[in-house]
């Protein structure tokens, strides 16, 4: 592995990685193997600026630095050393240890954690020709993931989570990631000539991803990145990456106003004050409304929506009422594109529809369906006032 050439592995929320691979596409990154919740490809160091930049849907940018085989803690050391960590950590790197292991003989975390980061030190004592090192310098954090006896170690380029937008000051009472949200968009028909509405619209994530999509904003230009700190990578490529990223923003362009509805007043003042924070104010409108009371004149929308579930918020009775009232708002939007995520099993019995299509994803640690209800495609002749 070479410093202008590296292995990129992008994580992403199982259900969602085809979503990551179509924006590593848009990004010019079409050579890539999937496999759960992990998207592995090979490019220069701009790729690490870009997609931590530009990616909606995924949760972090590592660097691969190796993949083994390891049945002992001995073989998981020395594997570990023979890694050349000292292209990527200075003496001064801080560099924490994290781990997880799934179905593998090295089964206790904290053991791999310290074994590893005793082989780094090893390696680095090793190169730098030092016994000791402060750890006052840039962050590289490791990440130790061993699934089945296999070994991928990694460091992470991101820092905090790629959800991290830098918009949401405060969360709901059940709120909805940022990346899963932006997914959920992504998933979806709607595009930027068309009216999108969330009749849940709690904080506004949803709304804010899709007026984010609609003026090609990019997620990351409002915070900051661990690799941002990293010497190997040149200033000027952040600097360039984020410049084409504000140039590449859409605010000349014509979007119907979004509506997002829901009953609670502190939920929809937080939304405001993130649509806000996001610079989409303008591009949505919050207002408190009951879910039964909701009604829409348009022709052809879009709606997406993650409503209450039950089992976190509410009663399950309660939101089995509110699904069997999405199915007469939704009969009355019969032109219309619906899209609802939820963990509930009977919801398309409840909702008396089945839905055309149908995506597994994960809510935090609740297993839900994305259930799919694509309307009739809007006439050309239609203007978006009518959309």
């Amino acid at each position: 592995m070479s410093q202008s050439s590296v292995d990129l592995i992008v994580l992403s929320t199982f259900g969602l990685e085809a979503v990551v691979g179509r924006e590593l596409k848009a990004l010019g990154y079409s050579d890539f193997q999937t496999q759960d919740g992990r998207i592995t490809f090979t490019a220069d160091l701009d790729a690490i600026c870009k997609t931590n930049l530009w990616l909606r849907s995924a949760d972090r940018v590592l660097i691969k630095m190796g993949q083994f085989k390891a049945f002992d803690f001995g073989e998981l050391f020395d594997r570990t050393t023979d890694l050349p960590w000292e292209k990527w950590l200075p003496a001064n790197a801080e560099f924490p240890v994290r781990g997880k292991s799934i179905k593998s003989e090295l089964h206790s975390v904290p053991t791999c954690q310290s074994i590893v980061k005793k082989a780094i030190v090893k390696r680095l004592q090793q190169a730098y020709r030092k016994d000791w090192f402060p750890e006052d310098g840039p962050t590289y954090a490791i990440e130790v993931a061993i699934r089945n006896d296999e070994v991928i170690l990694s460091l992470d380029t991101s820092g905090a989570g790629l959800h991290k937008r830098g918009y949401r000051k405060s969360m709901g009472p059940s709120p909805l990631k940022e990346t899963l949200a932006a997914g959920l968009v992504q998933l979806s028909y709607w595009n930027a000539e068309r009216l999108l509405v969330d009749p849940f619209c709690g904080t506004g994530t949803i709304l804010i991803e899709a007026a984010w999509i609609g003026r090609n904003i990019a997620p990351g230009l409002g915070r900051s990145f661990a690799a941002e700190r990293w010497p190997i990578i040149d200033r000027k490529k952040w600097t360039d990456a984020r410049s084409a990223a504000v140039n590449a923003q859409r605010h000349d362009i014509a979007m119907p106003r979004m509506q997002g509805y829901d009953n609670d007043r502190r939920a929809l003042g937080m939304s405001r004050l993130h649509a806000q924070e996001a610079n989409v104010a303008d591009d949505i409108h919050f207002q408190q409304q009951e879910f039964e009371d909701f009604t829409n004149s348009r022709k052809y929308g879009c709606l997406i929506t993650n409503p209450p579930y039950g089992v976190r918020s509410g009663e399950v009775e309660e939101a089995e009422e509110i699904y069997r009232q999405m199915g007469r708002i939704f009969s009355e939007l019969d032109t219309w594109s619906k899209y609802v995520i939820t963990p509930h099993s009977d919801f398309e019995q409840l909702v008396g529809s089945s839905a055309g299509r149908r995506r597994k994803l994960y809510n935090g640690n609740i297993a839900c369906t994305y259930h799919q209800f694509p309307g009739p495609r809007p006439p050309r002749t239609e203007s978006s006032e009518t959309e």
